[in-house]
């Protein structure tokens, strides 16, 4: 999936029956080692006090005492009073491959100092960041001078299959031993070798985007670990991985014709089309302006990956209309080439978190291996959804060539957990609503809220009252909306507001929380 911040199974680590009663039995069996906790050296986590350290744990939990890998973990402490303090409580951005440790510092965006009440918990997940090893690919992967997305000749399609078979060959040759070894599953051992290291009976979690995958598999595992739980972007765990994408293709298509009729509504400060059909129809005329010939280093592919942040949330939304008129308007593509490099710098952290999102969904389930399925199955949702649907292809297409083994994903059932809090916008991409409502009916003691008719992903603690302030109430007490009988939401919000343009012409609309917030949600997919 273009990301979930948007995880896996290999057949002999998620196998099920005796071998998992088994593998659990022994992990249970050797209890990891407490962490070793020093201060922090990174500034932003520096700043807040958090201490850092690492994880030693198995690479193949079905051989305890084989080679081990560390995690990285970090860790801001509770401040509150002593009786009011709720445990510890792990974050995952999402992904899978976000890197976590920066998100220890969530706790204090929760209202009324409610986030003081825990320990907060940040991890890097296997294979990623300032875990060890971490996996890089190719960091000038995602470069410029690539092909158009949509396959319309023999030589795009060709050039595709070639850059992807590529990277897969070269994350084989990078990853080894590794790539059998990054399932969800993996993640989800990994999150109860944390628990155990902290000497906890019980955790509380905080998922975002795929980071609600890995909390569905955990609280189906370990219903009897968890305290307290809020998955924000709720994956429908029925449907990964490939089948995820193609639902993913056609909500981000209605997620950005929302763009388009606001980017219309704000006409006179952006001259882009009175309509959102005019605005549509030119953002499609630029598309193929830009394949036959490329605005300098801009061409159709990034043009296409620039306006996916648009599709994913409302952050950023002027600065993309800013950049995309000064092209349009004045033919200048430098705001277009801006946001491209800010949102896919060609660096190894970035190849490092492409890297592993392939290697977590690569093996979490089989992948059609035959071409004429994907062209057969992707063409035919490009003809009602073409904003994504080639992007996305081939942004999995790798997973054809993967070198790991592919499992089975894990079977989903919440009737044993607690009571977990579940949000989620009407028009989410990365995570259509449908997924919420899929996991709402697995886990039979949750409560759904609906940020109604919204696009963000991911959006909650950045000051939707409505959502935030039942956060602050769940985590504090174990407070809950009721649960509805019907198959929709428990309770309704107004969702993450659309922003309204700057006045001044060419003023960059974005801020930096803003930006700090783009690299928490989704970081480029």
């Amino acid at each position: 999936m273009r990301r979930f911040w948007a995880t896996a199974t290999v057949v002999a680590l998620g196998a099920v029956g005796a071998t998992v009663t088994a593998v659990r039995a022994e992990t249970a069996r050797v209890a990891p080692a407490p962490i070793t906790w020093s201060a922090c050296t990174e500034a932003t986590l520096k700043a807040q006090g958090a201490e850092c350290g690492y994880l030693s744990v198995p690479l193949d939990y079905a051989k305890p005492d084989g080679t081990k890998i560390q995690i990285a973990v970090s860790r801001i402490r509770a401040t509150a009073p002593e009786q009011q303090r709720q445990g510890v409580i792990l974050v995952n951005p999402g992904g899978p491959g976000g890197a976590g440790r920066g998100m220890a510092a969530l706790g204090q965006h929760v209202p009324r100092q409610v986030g003081t009440r825990y320990d907060w918990i940040g991890f890097d997940p296997r294979g990623v960041g300032a875990s060890k090893p971490a996996l890089t690919c190719d960091s000038k992967y995602s470069g410029y001078n690539r092909p158009a997305y949509v396959p319309t000749t023999a030589e795009v399609e060709k050039a595709w299959h070639a850059r992807t078979t590529g990277y897969a060959a070269a994350c084989a040759k990078a990853g080894g031993a590794l790539l059998d070894h990054m399932s969800t599953e993996d993640t989800v051992r990994d999150i109860d070798s944390i628990r155990q290291a902290l000497a906890v009976e019980k955790i509380s979690f905080y998922g975002f985007s795929y980071g609600s995958y890995l909390g569905q598999i955990y609280a189906t595992k370990n219903p009897e670990r968890v305290h307290r739980m809020v998955l924000d972007g709720v994956v429908d765990p029925t449907r990964v991985w490939y089948r995820s994408n193609l639902d993913q293709d056609i909500a981000f298509d209605k997620a950005i014709k929302v763009y388009f009729a606001w980017l219309a509504k704000y006409d006179s400060v952006y001259h882009l089309g009175r309509t959102a059909a005019a605005v549509e129809k030119l953002y499609y005329q630029q598309l193929a302006a830009l394949t036959a010939e490329p605005a300098g280093v801009i061409g159709p592919a990034e043009l296409t990956d620039v306006f996916l942040q648009a599709g994913y949330y409302v952050f950023g939304w002027q600065d993309v209309a800013r950049a995309f008129s000064d092209w349009v308007t004045k033919k200048d593509p430098a705001g277009l080439k801006r946001l491209y490099d800010e949102e896919h710098p060609q660096t190894t952290a970035a190849d490092n978190g492409y890297a592993v999102y392939l290697a977590v969904q690569c093996t979490d389930a089989p992948w059609p291996s035959g071409w004429k399925k994907w062209a057969r199955d992707n063409w035919k949702t490009y003809k009602k959804a073409p904003f994504e649907t080639w992007g996305n292809a081939w942004y999995n297409a790798p997973c054809r060539h993967w070198a790991g083994d592919s499992g089975r994903p894990a079977e989903v059932d919440g009737a044993k957990a607690p009571p977990v809090l579940l949000i989620s916008e009407s028009l989410d991409a990365a995570t259509p609503f449908s997924g919420a409502l899929r996991a709402r009916d697995l886990f039979p003691r949750s409560v759904l809220i609906e940020g109604v008719e919204g696009t963000t992903h991911a959006g909650s603690l950045f000051g939707n009252a409505c959502v935030d302030n039942t956060i602050a109430d769940y985590l504090a007490t174990g407070a809950l909306p009721g649960r509805v009988k019907a198959n929709r939401a428990d309770k309704q919000c107004e969702p993450i507001a659309k922003p309204t343009p700057l006045a001044a012409a060419g003023k960059s609309a974005g801020t930096v929380n803003e930006r700090l917030r783009l690299q928490r949600i989704i970081a480029g997919r």
